[in-house]
């Protein structure tokens, strides 16, 4: 794909802080692995969206479903369609499988579609490949697959807030997110046909 190829993609996988949320007593790319297989059978529900979406943006529907995996473990977490609640707001902060920002002091994003439909996917990828371009612009001398992970980051924490490629995931959640991603993105692509 034009972003870079995400099987050549640098990783450590995820941290213990984000392994921690499955209970698992390990972290790394085997706890990347282990839970995107938690999330496969929920996955596939969404399975020709992700590929309509990713041919649509040039993007590999693996890191699509990464995303997915990542941010709302295939819808598992979300209570009808929203996640990330901020009690000092009294209200969500994400919307639909992508988790989109909707909080006026964060992404700001007006949530588009149905919270499991291929426009709230097409609206998340679109925002990806915003960052991923941005990521792109800002280090122009990184390589493809160096920019695609960087904006993986900036999707999470904001490209403002990603700083250099040695310490990528130093403000994302878990101190992990794109190595997490990326992680779960090579495994479903490896065992899941994405």
């Amino acid at each position: 794909m034009g972003y870079g190829n995400i099987m050549k993609v640098e990783t450590t996988g995820a941290s213990r802080q984000t392994a921690q949320q499955d209970k698992l007593t390990y972290s790394g790319e085997r706890a990347s692995h282990t839970m995107a297989e938690i999330d496969v059978g929920r996955m596939e529900i969404y399975r020709s969206k992700i590929f309509s979406v990713g041919a649509e943006y040039g993007i590999s529907p693996a890191l699509i479903a990464a995303i997915i995996s990542r941010e709302s473990r295939a819808g598992n977490v979300l209570q009808n369609g929203w996640g990330d609640y901020d009690s000092s707001r009294g209200a969500y902060n994400a919307w639909g499988l992508m988790q989109v920002d909707v909080n006026p002091n964060g992404g700001g994003h007006t949530a588009r579609g149905a919270w499991d439909s291929k426009e709230h996917l097409c609206q998340g990828t679109e925002i990806l490949v915003y960052f991923i371009k941005r990521i792109s612009n800002k280090f122009p001398g990184w390589t493809k697959e160096q920019q695609l992970k960087g904006g993986i980051a900036a999707y999470n924490t904001g490209d403002g807030r990603v700083y250099s490629y040695a310490d990528v995931d130093r403000n994302t959640t878990g101190g992990d997110y794109a190595n997490d991603v990326v992680a779960r993105a090579k495994w479903y692509k490896d065992n899941a046909g994405f």
